[in-house]
């Protein structure tokens, strides 16, 4: 049924009186043939001059259930463009004195609850009065069809009040033109369709014109059907039963009587000309403004340009008067792809259309990221967009993309990236991109750039992939509090200012608050700090993260903390790469995890992220939990506890770069002292550095082993674990290689988990627990972020020794639509966006 290519029924008729005319007519003819060819458009459409005909074209099908061919006296459905109909009707009884379009609407429905209500404000969508559908749906018996009367009697009922005083704001109003209908039936005691047929259709000559609604019986042959496309299969879109009603929608007609009602207009035959203007006339709101909307017309430029859309069902439509050049254009479709619609508007308006390009991706194993088994479709993308997933058939000259019986899956989300810091000068993200990465979050434990700076950077510097951020909870403090004053509380004052600061972030797109409570910047933060915080993105329905105040030493408080935020907060929590570092409770892993779903079962939203590695990548500070730097206990207390000095790499040191990959243990050989005595002299060394050179950053860093795969192999399956990296460029390996790692060791062969469960962790799962919408599924509608991965072979080959090599498997990468990766290549292209929290 997607492409019925035997049906390619053309009305067409051309005449060129100009260069530019003939331009007009090639672009409309170019873009919608091609539409059509694509499956992107099923309708009418008719461009005229001075009420001359110069483009006229039919393409499809009527009722795709008979494949009936469209011709140019086809009927459709006119959805919101009926309402200018109705708008006129009322007008010619407003010039016959039977009504006054400032009467109250109470002198003709007198049972309508709704006060001060004139006809005008109905007219032009200023009474306030609430829309039906909603009140209908909520409120009707399961074999309830609703008609005008029955929507008064509704509103009868019920008694909605107004949402704001009538003619104080601008409001599309369904109901409105409704009431209207119910006003001309009483008053001329004809029902709607005689009135419209005595008054409108027979004065002009129209023979495709007509009111139709469920309740009728008698379809004509020019009927046209709505349909709607679902993954590349068209269904039925139609009346339903709310459509007993008539007024806001409802009339039908085809191209060309609906041309024959619009130069009507610039006549006599329906009302005067004095009366035109009133409904050419923007509405003046009771404060003096104007909105540009008449009576059943937008205003596009005021005595130049006017216009109205229909949408309804499976129809999408378009009149546009330019009275000034004396121009029309009549776009009437059956389908609802909005395309079409939009291009052969910009047509008009002298713009170049913009149509997306379509590839399609076949011969591959979708897994679609939502935890269902693989399975074999094709995937078609439109623009930055997937339109379509399924049994799919390839446009004519359409792109085609083989899978080559591989495993295509949505693009994965990195919930805890520290690669933004390097994308200025290296955009191509391959850190990212060779693991499949599409996205990165960034802002994390508790270290973030402003929105507007990333902005700026963004549109200086285009990157290759996605970036989305928290806002830092140790930025805030030392914007408000400064850099060198932080192993304090915060004053109520600074509180506040932080607050606001918060709020502004999140008011630009922020993700939510980070926090990084086991560094310095953080530490020191009081529990209600943080709450508070946490309060004010709870507040603008975002979430917290939180590397937590301690993954070994305080762990237990530690959780009980961040489950305390969530709970008086009262907003979605997740730890940052959940870990056991303190070796007396290695194994321990699942009596934690017991903990969480504890909270959960108690209405806690707590989440968490992890990495697939047994060593962390941080300060050595972080070893003293205590704060105790000069302490030899506290170094012994690390080494017997904390890590293991003979697993724990130097990854940076810039006071004496030769200690740099090399384990603490062999930097004391080669110091000939003890490991104790050494770890405190490195942390000396890296401070009194700091304290010669302030504006030097990234001193030190230690990849620490203290780990165990005994709680990493829980952690990472944990059904509300999403998988991490909480990588940079350089230094721990997992940079460029966590997600694959986890596919390659841990899936493949560990099998902790399938495969599809894998990806959801990579995928949707990652999406929901940071708040991305549209990301992390492979599905119509959804942003085309994807990866096409070999299962067989994909691995990371990262390590200590080669920090950024590169992963097997990860064959191709698109971000946005747009092909990135391929084959351990940048393709140089940028298409990624900064995302904001919707």
């Amino acid at each position: 049924m997607r492409h019925i290519l035997s049906y390619l029924f053309v009305i067409l008729s051309i005449t060129f009186c100009s260069s530019q005319l003939a331009n007009i007519s090639d672009q409309l003819d170019t873009a919608l043939t091609k539409l059509y060819n694509t499956g992107r458009f099923n309708g009418a459409v008719l461009y005229a001059e001075h009420g001359k005909i110069l483009f006229q074209k039919s393409l499809g099908v009527t009722d795709i259930t008979s494949n009936r061919p469209l011709t140019w006296e086809s009927s459709f459905n006119l959805a919101s463009i009926s309402k200018q109909f109705v708008a006129i009707c009322v007008m010619m009884l407003d010039e016959k004195g039977k009504l006054n379009i400032d009467d109250n609407v109470k002198k003709y429905i007198p049972e309508l609850p709704n006060e001060n209500v004139s006809i005008r404000h109905l007219l032009t969508h200023t009474s306030g009065i609430p829309d039906y559908e909603s009140l209908f749906i909520q409120n009707r018996s399961p074999l309830d069809t609703l008609d005008n009367e029955k929507m008064v009697k509704l509103f009868v009922n019920l008694k909605p009040s107004t949402e704001f005083e009538p003619g104080t704001k601008w409001n599309y109003s369904n109901t409105a033109y409704i009431l209207l209908a119910v006003i001309i039936e009483r008053i001329s005691k004809q029902t709607l369709t005689y009135f419209v047929n005595e008054n409108i259709v027979k004065p002009l000559g129209l023979k495709h014109t007509y009111v139709h609604n469920v309740y009728n019986s008698n379809i004509p042959a020019t009927h046209v059907r709505g349909f709607s496309e679902n993954d590349g299969k068209r269904v039925i879109n139609d009346l339903f039963y709310i459509d007993g009603v008539m007024g806001d929608g409802n009339f039908y007609a085809s191209t060309g009587d609906l041309l024959n009602w619009e130069q009507a207009l610039n006549t006599e035959k329906l009302i005067k000309k004095s009366t035109l203007i009133k409904v050419f006339s923007p509405v003046k709101l009771k404060d003096g403004t104007k909105y540009p909307y008449g009576f059943g017309w937008f205003i596009d430029k005021e005595n130049e340009q006017y216009s109205h859309t229909g949408s309804w069902v499976g129809f999408k439509n378009l009149i546009i008067r330019d009275v000034k050049n004396q121009r029309t254009l009549i776009f009437l479709s059956s389908g609802d792809n909005e395309l079409a619609r939009n291009a052969v508007r910009s047509i008009f308006n002298g713009s170049a259309a913009s149509i997306p390009v379509t590839f399609l991706i076949t011969n591959i194993r979708l897994i679609d990221g939502t935890n269902i088994p693989a399975g074999n479709v094709s995937v078609r993308i439109e623009g930055d967009k997937i339109s379509a997933v399924g049994d799919l058939k390839p446009y004519k000259d359409e792109i085609i993309e083989d899978g080559q019986g591989k495993i295509l899956a949505p693009g994965f989300i990195d919930t805890h990236s520290h690669i933004e810091s390097s994308l200025n000068r290296m955009p191509e993200a391959i850190a990212a991109l060779n693991q499949g990465i599409t996205t990165i979050v960034s802002g994390q434990d508790g270290g973030s750039y402003l929105m507007d700076t990333l902005k700026m950077r963004f549109e200086k510097t285009p990157r290759a992939v996605n970036v989305a951020t928290y806002t830092g909870h140790a930025t805030l403090r030392e914007m408000v509090m400064g850099n060198h004053d932080l192993n304090r509380m915060s004053t109520p004052e600074e509180l506040v200012k932080m607050k606001n600061l918060l709020a502004e972030e999140l008011s630009k797109g922020s993700l939510g608050l980070s926090t990084g409570l086991e560094y310095e910047e953080g530490f020191y933060a009081s529990r209600y700090e943080v709450i508070e915080l946490a309060k004010v993105a709870a507040n603008a329905k975002t979430r917290y993260i939180s590397h937590i105040r301690s993954e070994d030493v305080n762990m237990s408080e530690a959780i009980d903390e961040i489950i305390d935020i969530g709970r008086i907060a009262k907003l979605p929590v997740q730890i940052s790469h959940l870990k056991i570092a303190l070796k007396d409770e290695w194994g321990t892993g699942p009596a934690l995890l017991a903990k969480l779903q504890s909270a959960r079962m108690d209405g806690i939203d707590i989440t968490a992220d992890c990495y697939p590695y047994d060593f962390w990548n941080s300060t050595i500070r972080v070893l003293f939990p205590k704060k105790n730097f000069t302490s030899l206990s506290g170094s012994n207390y690390a080494i017997d506890h904390l890590f293991d000095p003979f697993g724990s790499v130097m990854v940076r040191f810039t006071p004496e770069p030769s200690y740099i990959g090399k384990t603490i243990a062999e930097i004391a050989n080669m110091r000939k002292e003890n490991i104790a005595n050494t770890l405190l002299y490195l942390v000396a060394a890296a401070e009194s550095y700091e304290k010669d050179y302030p504006e030097a950053s990234g001193i030190e860093t230690i990849m620490g082993k203290s780990m165990t795969d005994s709680d990493i192999v829980p952690f990472l399956s944990w059904a509300h674990t999403n998988i991490c990296s909480d990588g940079a460029i350089g230094g721990h390996p997992r940079g460029f290689g966590a997600f694959t790692r986890v596919l390659g060791y841990y899936v493949r062969d560990k099998k902790i988990m399938s495969l599809e469960n894998a990806i959801q962790k990579m995928t949707s799962l990652a999406a929901e627990h940071v708040g991305l919408k549209k990301r992390g599924v492979i599905a119509s509608g959804y942003y085309a972020d994807m990866v096409l991965l070999d299962p067989k072979i994909v691995k990371d080959n990262s390590d200590i020794k080669n920090p950024s090599a590169l992963s097997d498997g990860i064959l191709a990468v698109w971000v946005n639509g747009v092909k990135v990766y391929k084959d351990k290549t940048s393709t140089k292209k940028y298409p990624g966006k900064l995302l904001l929290k919707e």
